[in-house]
């Protein structure tokens, strides 16, 4: 047993001090008491978070999703840890089926073992059932039109996926996903008009894929997905890293989503925790220049921020509390993946997920059910 005092605890709805936590590989108990025979974990007044949960990322410390093997899954559960993150969903993009398949293999079995680091939830598959007008940084020559038969066999890992609902005829993938499994089915890459995505999301659609980017704009005659995400009750992603939506728009965004299903990701590439330099995503050229990940075209290629920095981030544009802003990265992921009865906030019960943070959100320490996984020394 061990018991983390001495510190400010973020719960979901309040900021709790001079109290305790007693857990094993769970949360035991919140208490003024330090039980004997405990093994003791001073927090020196920082704060004690729930684990930050990422479920939208392809790659970090020059490994990505793709290259399909358990070392770049490993490398990327330990580099996330040291950001206060204990729960990720390993990223796939628009390739071959064949290379999609493989690196879902490799991520269903990172789920079912404990990690070194950050564990694995399961997957976000990116494509290929996208629209290439808004491809971004995806490749148009895998694009495909959406059959459920592809991802059938991997819905037991599958936890979200993103497509162009224009691309859906009849909302027929959608409508098949919804009747058979719990995947989040998420718009983006799309072109869809606004009410294209508002039937999409009548039919099924739950989330909208990293807001702004590579989908239709807001515009007062056609809102687009835009539109559709900030006025309709659909989970929505935001790379927060100012560089992917200018940090003026953050309090918009709160003001027009609300607070409980915003969700901070970091879509974070290969060259993430990496310095500045040429790398690669889905078999392209990717340069990394003053923190923005770029196509040789310009088109942005993910980004190369960590968790605790859109969290940073977001809380420093907006009125949002500590609590609100750990929330967009915990909480709210936890109940878009419906793992949110085990993870995404203290509670007693729940899985001993924890993040050490001082006041600029900075990581010194990460437990990940009941184990330290990352300490700053």
């Amino acid at each position: 047993m061990k018991c983390l005092t001495n510190g400010r605890i973020i719960l979901k709805d309040k900021v709790l001090e001079g109290k305790n936590i007693v857990f094993d590989t769970k949360i035991q108990s919140i208490t003024s008491e330090i039980p004997e025979n405990c093994e003791v974990i001073d927090a020196e007044g920082k704060y004690i978070s729930p684990g930050l949960i990422d479920i939208h990322i392809h790659g970090n410390m020059g490994e990505d999703t793709m290259n399909g093997t358990d070392h770049a899954i490993e490398t990327m559960s330990k580099s996330v840890a040291r950001h206060g993150v204990t729960g990720f969903l390993p990223t796939t993009m628009t390739m071959g089926k064949s290379d999609i398949y493989t690196a879902l293999d490799t991520i269903r079995r990172a789920k079912a073992r404990k990690m070194e680091g950050s564990q694995v939830l399961g997957s976000h598959v990116e494509g290929p059932f996208i629209n290439e007008a808004f491809k971004g940084a995806q490749n148009a020559k895998f694009i495909a039109i959406p059959e459920f038969s592809f991802i059938k066999d991997y819905s037991d890992v599958i936890k979200v996926i993103t497509i162009a609902p224009e691309k859906d005829e009849n909302f027929e993938f959608i409508k098949a996903v919804k009747r058979s499994t719990d995947i989040l089915i998420s718009m983006g890459h799309s072109k869809a008009t606004f009410d294209e995505a508002n039937a999409a999301i009548d039919e099924g659609v739950g989330s909208v894929t990293h807001l702004f980017n590579a989908q239709t704009g807001l515009n007062h005659r056609e809102p687009g997905i835009v539109g559709a995400a900030l006025t309709r009750d659909v989970f929505t992603e935001i790379i927060a890293d100012t560089i992917h939506v200018n940090k003026g728009l953050f309090q918009f965004v709160i003001h027009n989503k609300g607070k409980n299903k915003l969700i901070l990701i970091t879509d974070s590439m290969e060259a993430g925790g990496l310095e500045d330099g040429e790398y690669s995503l889905g078999g392209q050229k990717v340069i990394v220049k003053d923190n923005a990940a770029r196509l040789e075209n310009g088109a942005l290629a993910g980004s190369v921020s960590a968790m605790n920095s859109m969290v940073r981030n977001f809380y420093n544009n907006t009125d949002l509390t500590v609590v609100e802003a750990i929330n967009l990265a915990s909480l709210n992921p936890a109940t878009a993946i419906h793992v949110a009865d085990k993870k995404g906030s203290i509670e007693i019960g729940k899985d001993a997920d924890f993040a050490l943070f001082d006041d600029d959100f900075n990581c010194s320490m990460t437990i990940c059910t009941g184990d330290i996984v990352f300490e700053r020394k």
